[in-house]
């Protein structure tokens, strides 16, 4: 069988694949990861490729026959060891015609391989199929990329040939493959032959991400074929942390992206999608307890703005309220959906239209109000939903907390000044979000710090509540309508 496979820039070759010459680098820190590490070398053997494979390590290793070792790290930081595959890469790019980097403890299979080949071809010039890992217990399943901030576009999905494709994004899946015309473009972009650096991800996760981020390329994941695209973080240490979604809500996002796919149009998400921002927004929260505590019982009618996967909606559905929700787009309100939710769809120029001659009694903003562009515009927005009375609960991260200026100035300097149009969100705190309601003619009736870990509610304590401030990671605001004043 043979398969036309693109070498160097733009040039087409007809191979037999039991002919294809792959290059596998493999970073492997310590001894820890060495059972991991002699699984996915004994898989590499069992191709029918022609396979070299080079481990790079900060130790001597023996790791049998035919494997070269490469001692050494690119820097004093030994978070710097998985940079160093890409010098080897470069100098042997015209000599292989794939290129896979990994850290020591992923599983890729040679079927994960030919469906990439296959992808491969169908995709246009800065397209690069990419891999997803998952994890797996006796039990379950679960995709530990799947948390926090990270989601999938639900604007990207397009039709490539066979497959149907999709951007999510965390581009990090500790491993990346490339054909040799990829790896040429990604050189000659003058962002991959760089010094160990960190920016949108830490230093250790960036060299396996620069191929998209530095290199004007984008992963994409085949959601059509999505299961020849999985590959095993073979520890699964994420499994009962809430780093990663189960099977069953993997797969309901997988079904819902297929559909738009197949429909071809797709809801605005609440916020225009820009690849390269991190936004710090928690799409996959648990039921917020503080939030509940702070909506009276009373409450008929909620509104909440920027609702992620629904927990905690769904929670105050229970409560007795009937409750409306914008979601940030039209893939991710799981527990909205079954849990009784109104959903409404569209950004938040859009969604506010559909519910023109509609009353509320509260209004929620979790963790949206610093991400959109004029916070005070959007308190006011409200004005003609809110009834009598009404009530606004606004949640933001406290970005004044220690530790986390510390991390993020030292990441990315934006984040100290404040910078929207660079970062994607604006500088929160208790004192901010306070501002912005006043500044929309609301009156503050309620404020408080939450979120403190036992060690930190001790040493809050210690402190008699004045660091509260700087050691609490959210902040929660509860403000009412003033007369016909603002909202």
């Amino acid at each position: 069988m043979l398969l036309s496979v693109r070498c160097g820039i733009g040039v087409a070759v007809e191979k037999p694949q039991t002919m294809l010459k792959l290059l596998v680098a493999i970073a492997s820190y310590g001894d820890s990861n060495d059972r991991y590490l002699a699984r996915i070398i004994q898989e590499y053997r069992s191709m029918s490729f022609k396979v070299d494979i080079v481990v790079f390590s900060n130790i001597r290793k023996n790791v049998g026959e035919g494997v070269e070792v490469h001692v050494g790290l690119p820097d004093r930081d030994p978070r710097s060891l998985p940079f160093a595959h890409k010098q080897v890469f470069a100098e042997r790019r015209d000599e292989y015609d794939l290129f896979l980097y990994s850290e020591d403890d992923i599983l890729v299979t040679e079927t994960n391989i030919r469906a990439f080949l296959r992808a491969e071809r169908e995709m246009q010039e800065t397209e690069i199929p990419g891999f997803f890992r998952f994890e797996e217990s006796a039990r379950t399943r679960s995709y530990p990329e799947i948390h926090g901030s990270y989601h999938w576009d639900s604007t990207s999905v397009r039709s490539r040939g066979e497959f149907v494709i999709a951007f999510f994004t965390n581009e990090h899946a500790a491993c990346y493959l490339l054909t040799a015309r990829h790896l040429w473009r990604a050189i000659e972009s003058g962002g991959y032959l760089v010094n160990p650096h960190q920016g949108r991800y830490d230093l250790q996760c960036s060299a396996a991400t620069d191929p998209y981020t530095q290199c004007k390329c984008e992963k994409v994941i085949p959601i059509s074929h999505v299961d020849e695209f999985l590959v095993h973080h073979l520890p699964n240490k994420y499994i009962g942390t809430r780093w990663g979604v189960q099977e069953s809500e993997f797969r309901r996002q997988i079904s819902t992206l297929l559909k738009i796919g197949v429909s071809g149009f797709a809801e605005k998400p609440l916020l225009a999608e820009e690849h390269g921002l991190s936004r710090p927004k928690d799409y996959y929260e648990l039921p917020d307890k503080e939030i509940v505590s702070a909506i009276k019982k009373d409450t008929r009618t909620v509104l909440s703005i920027g609702c992620g996967w629904g927990a905690t909606e769904a929670k105050l559905v229970e409560g007795g309220a009937v409750v409306t929700a914008i979601p940030m787009d039209s893939v991710i309100p799981g527990f909205a959906n079954v849990s009784g939710v109104e959903l409404v769809y569209g950004d938040l120029a859009i969604a506010l239209k559909k519910l023109t001659g509609r009353q509320f009694d509260c209004f929620l903003f979790s963790d949206i109000l610093h991400l959109v562009e004029e916070p005070v515009s959007v308190l006011v927005s409200i004005r003609e939903l809110a009834s009598d009375g009404a009530v606004i609960v606004a949640k933001c991260p406290n970005m004044g907390r220690l530790r986390k200026i510390w991390t993020k100035a030292e990441r990315e300097q934006h984040f100290v000044k404040g910078d929207y149009q660079t970062s994607g969100f604006h500088f929160s705190s208790q004192k901010v979000l306070i501002e912005w309601c006043e500044r929309a003619g609301l009156r503050v009736s309620w404020k408080a710090h939450y979120f403190l870990s036992r060690t930190r509610q001790r040493l809050a304590s210690a402190m008699f509540g004045l660091a509260d401030h700087l050691l609490s990671e959210k902040c929660l605001v509860v403000a009412k309508k003033e007369g016909n004043v603002g909202v």
